[in-house]
């Protein structure tokens, strides 16, 4: 099945859940003043193991929260859950932000910072410890987060990939 079949059959049934992380008030100053746009942080998940974050501006909010949550859902990618938390721990860095995520036994719960709770919440993980460090950017420390769940792998893949399995 194509990505973008798989999409269109998750939109169908209607699993997709939106949450808007952030929204700032950006401005660029031209030669006539100031032209204000707001800038939308946003993520899309079907809390089993799917989930979409996307940055976009616009010059109305509502038209940005629209324009997010279309290229958040354009960009979604699985995540590897095992027993609802993470199969390892995971250490990622991007620009100034470091974050880490650690896998938690159940009954734990999502141990983590609002925006950082709602990606990880989405994507269907329930149990996991996380640690940001660094910068406190929240967009950073949302793609740190984002590029730590892409790094994950199973036991299984990692076998694989040693040739360990057959």
């Amino acid at each position: 099945m194509k990505e973008s079949e798989i999409l269109s059959q998750i939109e169908k049934e209607g699993a997709l859940e939106e949450r808007v992380l952030a929204i700032r008030r950006v401005t660029k100053v031209i030669t006539g003043g100031k032209r204000l746009h707001f800038s939308v942080l946003c993520a899309v998940g079907d809390r089993a193991g799917r989930v979409g974050v996307a940055l976009a501006k616009a010059p109305e909010v509502a038209d940005g929260i629209q324009k997010c949550f279309r290229q958040a859902r354009k960009d979604m990618f699985s995540v590897k859950v095992v027993n609802d938390t993470i199969p390892h721990e995971v250490m990622v860095k991007f620009k100034a932000s470091k974050m880490l995520l650690k896998p938690a036994a159940p009954g734990t719960g999502v141990i983590a910072c609002d925006p950082i709770r709602a990606v990880l919440e989405l994507a269907g993980i329930k149990n996991i410890l996380t640690k940001s460090l660094g910068s406190n950017n929240v967009i950073n420390m949302i793609q740190a987060t984002v590029k730590a769940l892409k790094e994950l792998r199973t036991y299984e893949e990692v076998m694989r990939a040693r040739d360990k399995m057959k």
